[in-house]
């Protein structure tokens, strides 16, 4: 069975964790491990977390569930400490407030991986719906992935959400996050290890459903602007300046067309 596992960074978490935890805890998938990630929390996310891996041993579903609990330097740094304690065949870096659309998504998701050439597909990619600070649900997300990505899809935008991509393990461990970015560092990650796979040939996959909500209240939403600007940086770094100016200088076009 191909095995899957979570990543979740958490810090002060209390108040949207739970609903992370019961989505991996409800999946009737077995081989899953959740690897927990916390910056050494005060305001009762250890509490909720040591409750979650009660019960998820009671569960006896066959998930494993790990935590380390130490400061750290953000929220990438916290990343690579989960990037050097991966097992598995996939990796999805599943935030505290992000969660699993249904129980069987991780089946559904396994059961569509698709061996190439005798080799899994260096990354599955599929959709993202937008929820609330509460989990209720408001929108699809807007970008949406193409047919076939490839990493310079990526031009257009971080048309997969970082939620909804499963890394491959080996490929994810090869490229730790670049700490030099605070808030856009995952779309550099995405860009590289789709560069790898291109080099090796290994495909990519859809998975043609939703595979998370994500929160629309998360880092970047708070620090948009840092963001943006990091985005542009991640971009001239892997398509160049001219082509990056004239790509955001359509998208400023395309956004005044679409008023």
């Amino acid at each position: 069975m191909i095995a899957i596992t979570y990543v979740t960074i958490t810090y002060q978490a209390a108040k949207v964790l739970p609903r992370t935890l019961d989505s991996v805890l409800q999946q009737d998938y077995p081989e899953i491990t959740h690897l927990i990630i916390d910056g050494a929390s005060t305001d009762g996310t250890l509490e909720i977390i040591n409750d979650y891996v009660e019960r998820s041993n009671a569960a006896d579903n066959g998930h494993k569930v790990l935590l380390m609990s130490e400061p750290d330097n953000g929220i990438y740094d916290a990343m690579n400490k989960g990037l050097r304690s991966l097992t598995g065949d996939y990796v999805c870096f599943l935030n505290a407030g992000d969660f699993l659309p249904s129980p069987d998504t991780v089946s559904r998701i396994t059961a569509q991986c698709t061996m190439h050439h005798a080799q899994l597909p260096a990354v599955l990619y599929g959709d993202t719906d937008i929820v609330d600070g509460e989990g209720h649900y408001l929108h699809h997300r807007r970008l949406a992935p193409p047919e076939h990505l490839t990493w310079k899809s990526f031009r257009q935008g971080m048309l997969v959400c970082h939620q909804a991509f499963y890394a491959r393990t080996d490929f994810a461990i090869a490229t730790p996050y670049d700490l030099q970015y605070r808030y856009s560092a995952d779309v550099d990650w995405c860009i590289r290890i789709m560069k790898a796979a291109a080099k090796e040939n290994v495909p990519l996959q859809n998975l043609h459903m939703v595979v998370v909500n994500y929160t629309e209240e998360g880092q970047t939403t708070l620090h948009h602007r840092e963001s943006l600007w990091e985005r542009y940086r991640v971009m001239e770094h892997h398509y160049g300046r001219i082509q990056t100016f004239f790509l955001h200088c359509w998208f400023v076009v395309r956004s005044l067309i679409s008023r």
